[in-house]
């Protein structure tokens, strides 16, 4: 635990150097991603240690003076596998940002995002290896507002700051909810400590009602940060707004904190009842296809890439409510494929989201936009890039051999138990399977039809606009961990063997059963996956074996290249080609209720036209409708008690002094004397009028 601590020290110690070095903005730069690597690199030891020995770290604990409070931290497997993820996507992050800010040297100051970011990365840390409420919530609380920071980087754009007011309405709706959680889960414990809360659990103190209570709560709180529709509204607008850097964290595996926290409330509330499952469930089945479809109608590469993360949590999502509904009919099988799934695809979420958020950042970097239809040609110019995209693009769309498709394919598995099991009813497992299947099978195909588009307008065809036509390929300082992260894809799907075994230990604690029923669960999954991924490696090599030959053939010959077919035009532009809007339209129109499409037309008018145009725009209804009307009406009724804020002082001081006697009041007897009177009344039911 020592290397744990000092890890986080080196992380908060190297930002707060890099804001020493203040003017000197590449020193800044230097100390604060290099301390970044370092402290993540040390943390990550005793991380590995207790993923490879499977046996969790004793607790450290140091009484403050906090209430209610103790700084206590430990690591189990569960933590740990989030952990790993955490630490491996942010050194390579901070490698990426150090060449990436380094753009921003002349008119920024970078100490300050480096002490942001390596606090974000500690704050992550300390999230997943709290093991007390109150640290749990400073930590959470320390997360979103370093992570606010980091989104509101580029503040002169009135956007960025309207992007940073959302994340930061948003995080403190789902942390109130957590606060509530905690404050519940006390009252029925002897304090705030994990072991405190699990015993209260054991011990029978909580009840079927507030046991679902505290599930709802624990729902919304991690759900708002994780990303589950309709509490999605802010990764919209907050992951465009970051640098790319940041958004890869962001998008990675800050978001998965959510998800853990989630996992480690599920621990606590102990055996759940079916009804969990079905509402993550249904959770899952909503995000992916919405998130998917909200994607497909973007034209800002990073926007569609944020709308992608809505649509993987609903996975993981998918995979967890298939888990507890194992769990609630007492199938071990169905619960160790279900939460499988949705924790290896917690961990290949992080490497593939990651990469192709840094790849997004590559492109903003040498073209100079985000809007795919100023783009094109990006392969020839930036050829590294496009192809740790192409990478990426294939991942998340859950094609094999590549890590997506291990995990879903582990869900797909469940579904497939979920019709073999006869511990569920007939109707109910076939309902799971179907369900499971058909989402599944929807959301790859939409996110298919999504990346073909985004691969293709941006990355082929000819450029579109001039920056497009001059765009350069990014340096070394952030082409290398893209390629490192695109050489994750393949191994993740290559090393299923160490993977599965590593999540044995991880879903003992999530499902608290025996290590060797878990371990005998995924093997039956084993066998399927190394054929189908073996398959695909073939298929790809015999690809590559025909290419070898064509291009031996060719040698000898002389080659021509010529203009590809034009329909007769002569002299065919950039404008002929698909735009983003045009390539997906069928789709677009075909879901139009759901994506709010908006149509902007200027048809040609009269024999010789002199100008014409299309454009479309889709609204996200969550956030035009629900959360913008709500957020009017508080507004409404906030604004009426605007008559206290007159800016008297001394009648400040007189409501401060008139709550603490109150207070004081009820401390001494106040609250006793209420509760008699209300004792009293309740015995004499006469009429009072």
């Amino acid at each position: 635990m020592s290397l744990l601590l000092l890890g986080l020290g080196v992380l908060i110690g190297g930002g707060l150097l890099a804001v020493v070095a203040g003017r000197w903005a590449r020193s800044a730069n230097a100390l604060g991603a290099a301390s970044a690597v370092a402290g993540s690199g040390i943390a990550a030891v005793p991380v590995a240690g207790v993923l490879v020995s499977g046996t969790p770290l004793p607790d450290f604990s140091w009484s403050w003076n906090v209430p209610f409070g103790a700084f206590t931290i430990g690591l189990d497997p569960l933590s740990a596998w989030f952990a790993a993820a955490i630490l491996g996507l942010a050194i390579l992050a901070a490698v990426y940002g150090a060449g990436y800010l380094a753009h921003h040297a002349d008119r920024k100051l970078l100490g300050p995002p480096w002490l942001f970011f390596n606090s974000l990365v500690a704050a992550m840390l300390l999230v997943v290896a709290a093991r007390q409420g109150v640290l749990f919530l400073m930590a959470w609380e320390g997360m979103a507002l370093t992570s606010y920071f980091l989104v509101t980087f580029e503040d002169e754009d009135c956007s960025v700051r309207e992007a940073g007011r959302i994340y930061l309405i948003a995080s403190h709706l789902g942390a109130a909810c957590l606060l509530l959680f905690f404050a519940l889960f006390a009252s029925r414990a002897s304090s705030l400590d994990f072991t405190a809360l699990a015993a209260a659990r054991a011990a029978g103190r909580l009840g079927e009602t507030l046991a679902g209570v505290l599930f709802l709560l624990a729902l919304v709180g991690f759900g708002a940060k994780a990303g589950f529709m309709p509490l999605h509204v802010w990764l919209p607008e907050a992951h465009p707004a970051a640098p790319s850097h940041v958004s890869a964290v962001m998008s990675g595996v800050m978001i998965k904190t959510g998800i853990y926290g989630l996992l480690r409330a599920l621990t606590l509330l102990g055996p759940p009842p079916a009804w969990w499952g079905w509402v993550l469930v249904a959770i899952g089945l909503s995000s992916g296809v919405l998130g998917v479809l909200f994607a497909l109608a973007q034209h800002d590469l990073k926007r569609l890439l944020a709308y992608h993360s809505v649509e993987n949590i609903g996975i993981i999502a998918l995979g967890l409510g298939v888990g507890l509904l194992g769990l609630s009919a007492g199938s071990p099988a169905l619960a160790v494929l279900g939460f499988g799934g949705g924790l290896l695809h917690v961990l290949n979420h992080a490497i593939f989201k990651g990469l192709l958020f840094l790849g997004a950042g590559a492109v903003l970097h040498g073209a100079g936009t985000l809007q795919q239809d100023q783009l094109g040609g990006l392969l020839k110019r930036m050829p590294l890039t496009g192809a740790a995209f192409l990478v990426g693009a294939a991942a998340i769309c859950g094609l094999p051999p590549l890590n997506g498709f291990v995990s879903e394919f582990l869900i797909y598995l469940s579904a497939l138990q979920a019709f073999r099991e006869a511990s569920l009813a007939t109707s109910s497992g076939s309902v799971l399977a179907l369900a499971t299947i058909g989402g599944l099978a929807l959301i790859g195909g939409l996110a298919a039809a999504c990346f073909t588009k985004s691969l293709g307008i941006v990355f082929l065809g000819e450029p579109r606009t001039r920056s497009a036509a001059e765009a350069h390929a990014p340096g070394w300082l952030m082409t290398i961990p893209m390629l490192v992260l695109a050489a994750g894809c393949l191994l993740a799907a290559l090393a299923v063997r160490p993977l599965l075994a590593g999540l044995t230990p991880v879903l003992a604690v999530v499902l608290d059963q025996p290590r060797g029923a878990i371990a005998r669960g995924l093997a039956a999954a084993e066998g399927p996956l190394s054929a189908v991924v073996t398959a695909s490696l073939a298929v790809l090599a015999l690809i590559g074996l025909l290419a070898a030959i064509r291009r031996g053939l060719l040698r000898s010959r002389e080659v021509q290249e010529g203009a590809t077919w034009d329909c007769g035009y002569a002299a065919p532009t950039a404008r002929m080609q698909y735009t983003s809007t045009s390539f997906v339209q069928p789709l677009a129109d075909f879901f139009a209720p759901v994506l709010r499409t908006h149509k902007h037309v200027h048809e040609p008018s009269g024999l010789f036209p002199d100008a014409a145009s299309a454009r479309t725009h889709h609204e996200d209804v969550f956030l035009s409708g629900l959360f913008s009307r709500s957020y009017r009406g508080l507004s409404w009724l906030l604004s009426r008690l605007h008559w206290l804020q007159h800016g008297r002082l001394n009648l400040y001081v007189l409501y401060i002094a008139l709550t603490l006697v109150i207070l004081l009041a009820w401390q001494f007897g106040l609250g006793e004397w209420f509760d008699q009177c209300a004792a009293w009344l309740a015995a004499r039911p006469t009429r009072l009028f």
